[in-house]
């Protein structure tokens, strides 16, 4: 072994995590010790090794006989004492400190002195997790995301407490292994986990207020805001218990509201709904599952629309490409309306009975309804209801847009409706997470696109959207001070720059 390098790699705990870790480690040609507590537990562990491997070789990502050249690299124990000549063991057991304690306290019982010990929490101090072990200096935070032989990133966390080179020789590991590190100090959720859960965390709220249904949520989140699951089905996937505990760690540092668990997570916890792995979370699971919905149909809808702002661009453009007719107001089966001058009194006035009006945003009033289109590009539209909105005008409404091509989701009219109301916080906290000094925008971005999947970073959309549409929806006031808008994000808009 060169000085630096590691040879030989411990992991405690080989669930659906520290089962993928070791898997990335032997593609790596390292030899690995796989630790569980019992024999049952590790033939679970190798249960999720032969399957997780398995699927690549029917993908045609590994050959039968890779495939046994990572198994054999992966040598399984129920005794912590074969950790005894590894040069770095990783720690992937469940997220409570207290357990996290007892397998650091028999890790220092039998590993070498010179060995590296990696946690691979996700929310909780690594320096809590440090400070009770014999060997502070040498113990760093290594957060792998799921599933761990597919994404690409890992947050390295070093501590006041770490020595020099040890956080350095983690992430050249890291690097060696095809993955990209981003290395940072310890805080609570770090850097992905801190902007995601705060977002997940708003997205229950939501729900629990009623303000949209789940599927509208999740549905306003893929189509409108381009992200690759929404936040109740990505719940559901992590797990309920484990969002509950990530928020719980985190507002247990920062004391920000956004990362108080909303009542209906912990409702639902309480209740032994944990999502995917209990066959009910936010969704049913198995044979309980709605059937998917069939795409309504139905004559094309009359189309006019009034106005050349980005809400009647978008119908008049997906309208053309549907082929349906365009028609004078008196005589359409949607009135699209946007921009300053549009008199929506009047137009309801000359609509005929049954025509479902939309407005974008503050113009609508009488029958008429809010519609909202994030983003161009996207087939997104948000339809906003009142308290008075009656349940046919939105029915109606919804399937008209739906039948030239566009995918509609209700919710309360109110700012932001459903994807600016989420996301904008969710950037406000990633400027604050930059301007606090914690990360730079490369890192930033980096956590979230390779630990989360996301189609870009949250500094990067923060330029793409514009500054000041931030600020409109933060509800910004130049004269007032907004606790709940970052100093820096003030600042790029007073100087009239951008982050890159």
């Amino acid at each position: 072994m060169t000085e630096g390098s590691f040879s030989k790699v411990g992991v405690v705990g080989l669930g659906t995590m520290g089962a993928g870790i070791a898997e990335v480690l032997a593609r790596g040609g390292l030899a690995v010790v796989g630790v569980e507590i019992n024999q049952d537990a590790l033939e679970r562990g190798r249960g999720h090794l032969e399957k997780s491997t398995g699927r690549a070789v029917k993908r045609g990502r590994l050959t039968a006989d890779g495939q046994r050249e990572i198994l054999d690299r992966i040598a399984l124990t129920t005794d912590f004492g074969d950790l005894a000549d590894c040069d770095l063991v990783v720690e992937a057991v469940p997220e409570r400190l207290d357990l996290k304690h007892r397998v650091f306290a028999e890790l220092d019982k039998v590993v070498r002195d010179d060995a590296i010990l990696a946690t691979n929490t996700s929310s909780l101090s690594v320096t809590a997790i440090a400070a009770a072990t014999g060997r502070p200096a040498q113990v760093v935070g290594v957060h792998f995301f799921n599933p761990a032989p597919v994404m690409k990133l890992v947050e390295v966390i070093g501590t006041v407490l770490t020595a020099d080179g040890a956080v350095d020789r983690v992430a050249a590991l890291v690097r060696g292994l095809g993955k990209t590190p981003v290395v940072i100090g310890d805080r609570a959720g770090f850097v992905a986990n801190r902007l995601l859960f705060g977002y997940l965390n708003d997205a229950a709220r939501m729900l629990e207020t009623r303000h949209a249904t789940r599927d509208d949520i999740d549905t306003a989140m893929t189509a409108g805001g381009g992200l690759p699951m929404g936040p109740f089905t990505l719940m559901d996937l992590i797990g309920l218990d484990t969002c509950l505990e990530v928020l719980e760690a985190i507002y247990a540092e920062t004391r920000d509201r956004r990362h108080a668990p909303a009542p209906v997570l912990r409702e639902l916890v309480t209740a032994g709904l944990l999502g995917r792995k209990t066959g009910r979370g936010f969704y049913p699971y198995g044979e309980d599952a709605p059937a998917a919905s069939e795409p309504q149909d139905g004559p094309l809808p009359s189309v006019a629309v009034v106005g050349d702002e980005e809400l009647s661009r978008a119908f008049a453009a997906a309208a053309s490409e549907a082929g349906a007719p365009t028609a004078r107001i008196e005589d359409a089966d949607l009135i699209v309306a946007s921009g300053e001058d549009a008199d929506l009194a009047g137009i309801e006035a000359r609509a005929k009975a049954g025509a479902v009006v939309l407005g974008d945003g503050g113009l609508t009033g009488g029958g008429a309804l809010a519609a909202h289109k994030p983003e161009a590009d996207r087939p997104l539209v948000e339809i906003g209801l009142t308290p008075v909105t009656p349940r046919e005008s939105a029915d109606r409404a919804v399937a008209l847009v739906a039948r030239l091509g566009l995918t509609p989701v209700r919710c309360r009219a109110r700012r932001g409706f459903i994807v600016d109301a989420l996301r904008f916080p969710y950037l406000n906290d990633a400027v604050a997470m930059l301007d606090a000094g914690y990360a730079d925008a490369d890192a930033i971005d980096a956590a979230m696109t390779l630990g989360c999947g996301y189609p870009a970073g949250p500094i990067a959309e923060l330029d793409r959207l514009g500054i000041g549409r931030a600020l409109d929806q933060l509800e910004y006031d130049p004269d007032e001070a907004n606790p709940h808008v970052s100093d820096r994000l003030r600042e790029q808009w007073d100087l009239g720059l951008t982050f890159r």
